[in-house]
């Protein structure tokens, strides 16, 4: 498990689990925004992408 710290405060934790990963995104108060199983290809497509472009929408 490895967790890293966002931009923003909040924390994205990574699992894997054989070919699966599962994501869980928290907020900067701890709250869980969103937990999600890729596979490991995907999830390592998307962190990847968010390392490349780290520019967030919907925030004031």
């Amino acid at each position: 498990m490895v967790t890293v710290a966002t931009t923003d405060g909040g924390t994205v934790t990574v699992t894997r689990c054989g070919e699966l990963v599962d994501l869980h995104v928290r907020d900067r108060s701890g709250r869980t925004v969103a937990t999600v199983t890729r596979e490991l290809h995907a999830a390592q497509t998307l962190l990847a992408g968010l390392r490349r472009n780290p520019k967030r929408t919907g925030q004031s």
